[in-house]
């Protein structure tokens, strides 16, 4: 299978130059992260990131102590799924506006990970 995450990066970077060629508008031509523009159109970014996720969590619709009835039946997997997608789509190209790469991802999440394992050792 190859490395599945550094082929999610390349396809999300190939998404990125297409949309610029196609929809020149649609992202700035240089993103400075310090920059008061910069920041916003980052800030979007993570924003529309996080508006996906809450469309994914849409589909939960059982989760509620109070409720009587149960509605797991309704859950939509597929539909999720692809909100879940979307919502990754933006959190990728956030990174790869601020030139994290996924070798560089991938260290920092296994950095956390350790980090929220030895708390959860340790009673955090």
């Amino acid at each position: 299978m190859g490395d599945r995450l550094a082929t999610i990066f390349k396809a999300r970077k190939e998404f990125m130059t297409l949309l610029k060629k196609n929809i020149p508008e649609a992202m700035p031509d240089n993103i400075d992260p310090t920059s008061k523009e910069g920041q916003k159109y980052l800030r979007d970014i993570a924003l529309y990131g996080v508006e996906e996720m809450f469309e994914a969590l849409q589909h939960l619709k059982n989760w509620k102590s109070h409720r009587k009835t149960d509605v797991g039946e309704d859950f939509n997997r597929e539909e999720f799924l692809e909100e879940m997608v979307d919502a990754y789509n933006y959190f990728f190209s956030l990174m790869i506006h601020l030139g994290i790469n996924e070798d560089e991802f991938y260290e920092a999440y296994f950095k956390k990970h350790s980090i929220i394992k030895d708390r959860l050792k340790n009673g955090y």
